[in-house]
């Protein structure tokens, strides 16, 4: 592993890559943390705005081009988009289920999955992770541990969260 990578990359990309993973991390956090108090919309202000960031500066993104400048990703940026917006909306509205399935369903497929496809072949993410030689069995396994790992934290957390009291 290594960040050179990701330090030679254009300062989009890097800005990019920073609000993810803060999104990433952040989210984690909210899913884990009790819901509805003051840090919970506190922290959920800062990881909208981060999402915000990340499916903004996607559409200046443009290494994989299969309609014009575009590609799928660009369709899953679209989405976290609408689905911030509706998140946010749920949560004025007071409906709170339909909150919590909004924005879990952003972070899992806005992040998780969408983070998972910058560890194609031949993209930034890849050579952070596995380096210039590419991956190997080893690595791969540890990469693959590390997902597993991490989705089973966050279903925990998603199970777990508690109310506000």
């Amino acid at each position: 592993m290594s960040l050179a990578p990701l330090l030679h990359a254009s300062l989009l990309i890097q800005l990019h890559a920073l609000a993810a993973i803060a999104s990433l991390l952040l989210g984690g956090v909210q899913l884990w943390r009790t819901k509805g108090d003051r840090l919970h919309r506190a922290l959920g202000r800062v990881w909208v705005s981060l999402m915000a960031v990340v499916a903004l500066s996607s559409f200046f993104i443009w290494t994989i081009r299969l309609w014009g400048p575009f590609s799928p990703i660009h369709l899953l940026s679209l989405f976290v988009l609408v689905m911030l917006w509706r998140g946010i909306e749920m949560a004025h509205r007071g409906n709170v289920a339909a909150h919590r399935r909004i924005m879990q369903g952003t972070y899992i497929f806005g992040l998780v999955i969408t983070g998972l496809l910058t560890f194609i072949p031949g993209r930034t993410m890849y050579f952070v992770a596995f380096g210039p030689q590419g991956a190997t069995p080893l690595k791969l396994a540890v990469f693959a541990a590390l997902v597993v790992a991490a989705a089973a934290a966050a279903l925990h957390a998603a199970r777990g969260a508690r109310p506000a009291g």
